[in-house]
């Protein structure tokens, strides 16, 4: 006979499962879409120019039009982006097609809350370590994480100065949603973010600003062919009045 904790937890496993089951298979959607990097950039760029066709993508991106087309037809079936058609202007030839960002982008906004839960148990699983630990094993996550970007771009990125890389490192972290530029100052260049993708974590657990450090000295050792400053950040969260990373 079943005892009776197993009966009463049977019905709590069948309501869990299903649901884990469903977050699985919406994970496996999400990372089969944005799992390239240039799909996750050509996605970012039609958010913010919609309306774009394959040969406006192609030329942003330095891609053949074939390439493109295949970048875009995988985020269309996705659901994550819309087409348009329309006749050219002179209405001679192909129709042409102008792609733009699906409705809500539910599946984004989906992840998005997931990871507000994760980045704020992070947070606290780096309190417990102690301030000067979780400092350390921040900014170590962060610049292993950021040499592993640089690698993907190649080996012949790893031959910029440093005012060209902090550029690549801004258009890098707008990726991963900084909304990131950079800015030539007296001394160097910086980086400045003008959001955060910790959110409010980041104001409660401001040792994850050690991440963002590590990212942009991890991916300045591995693009520049010089050897970088070491990167000052300041960081609202830390009560400055801006987020800048200089080297």
């Amino acid at each position: 006979m079943q005892p009776a904790a197993e009966r009463a937890a049977a019905p709590r496993r069948q309501l869990v499962e299903p649901e884990d089951a469903r977050f699985a298979s919406h994970v496996a959607a999400v990372t089969a879409a944005f799992g390239d990097p240039t799909r996750r950039d050509i996605f970012l760029r039609v958010r913010s120019s919609p309306g774009m066709t394959a040969s406006e993508v192609a030329a942003a991106f330095s891609l053949h039009p074939n390439v493109a087309r295949h970048h875009l037809e995988r985020l269309l079936a996705g659901g994550y982006l819309r087409v348009e058609t329309g006749r050219r202007p002179q209405g001679a030839g192909r129709p042409s097609k102008r792609f733009f960002p699906a409705a809500g982008d539910t599946a984004v906004e989906f992840l998005t809350r997931r990871d507000d839960l994760l980045v704020t148990l992070l947070g606290k699983a780096l309190d417990l370590l102690g301030p000067q630990a979780a400092e350390e094993m921040a900014a170590q996550v962060g610049e292993s994480y950021g040499r592993s970007l640089a690698r993907e771009m190649g080996v012949s990125e790893g031959q910029r100065s440093v005012r060209n890389a902090m550029r690549v490192v801004a258009d890098m972290l707008t990726a991963h949603g900084f909304a990131a530029h950079a800015e030539d100052r007296s001394g160097g260049t910086a980086v400045v973010a003008e959001q955060c993708p910790f959110g409010a974590a980041a104001a409660s657990h401001p040792v994850l600003c050690a991440v963002d450090r590590g990212m942009v000295k991890g991916l300045l050792s591995g693009l520049c062919r010089e050897r970088p400053a070491p990167v000052v950040l300041t960081s609202r969260a830390r009560g400055d009045d801006t987020c800048v990373a200089r080297a």
